[in-house]
């Protein structure tokens, strides 16, 4: 499924589970919110030098577009409910009875799994410069999101290595470290299928993003 051009001139996608084709074909809505979110980021070089985490602009780019959209943060805890049932009989094997002879309750099986963003079944998050480790924890939630069907689909945005070129120009590279998010690694983890069952699509953030920045 061919990409727009402006949008190609602008990130780099790889599609994991067939990804780009679910989110065409099953939800072209979302998928519409957010190719224009994504067309309508930029991002500036005085932005680039400020402080990341929560204290970053970047987020929070995303944070206004999809918000008024319906996108919304989710959380979800749930405890498993495990039932032990009787064989009918000590002469029949296979045979077990209609009603448990005991329950069980593990408290928060499912507990502590949030994603940035969740629309009728696309999950959206945004790692721009958080420890690496951290790419474990989205894509945890969201395969376990896909396990529950609560999802189908999710889409990670991150920086493209090709960014580094701006921050070595600006000497800030030191800031963007090589364990910090970013492309490569996010792949290794999708290729080694971290994300279980659940569809990804990886979104890159290229240079042509920093709208004041001359290559």
């Amino acid at each position: 499924m061919a990409i727009p051009t402006n949008l190609a001139n602008k990130y780099e996608f790889y599609s994991y589970g067939h990804a780009l084709e679910i989110l065409t074909e099953a939800f072209p809505d979302e998928w519409a919110e957010i190719q224009a979110c994504l067309h309508q980021f930029t991002v500036t070089k005085e932005e680039l030098q400020q402080a990341g985490g929560n204290e970053s602009p970047i987020p929070k780019k995303f944070d206004d577009v999809l918000y008024p959209l319906g996108w919304r943060e989710i959380r979800i805890t749930g405890d498993l409910l495990v039932k032990l049932f009787p064989r009918r009989t000590a002469q029949r094997r296979g045979r077990f009875a209609d009603e448990p002879f005991e329950e069980r309750i593990i408290k928060g099986y499912i507990d502590g799994h949030n994603i940035d963003f969740i629309k009728h079944q696309v999950a959206f998050d945004l790692e721009w410069n958080s420890k690496d480790q951290t790419f474990d924890r989205d894509l945890l939630a969201m395969r376990t999101y896909f396990d529950c069907g609560l999802v189908d689909v999710g889409i990670i945005v991150t920086r493209s290595e090709e960014l580094n070129e701006v921050f070595r120009e600006m000497n800030i590279l030191s800031k963007y470290g090589a364990s910090t998010t970013w492309m490569g690694k996010l792949l290794n983890r999708l290729d080694s299928r971290r994300n279980g069952g659940c569809p990804i699509l990886a979104v890159g953030i290229r240079k042509s993003c920093v709208k004041d920045y001359e290559a």
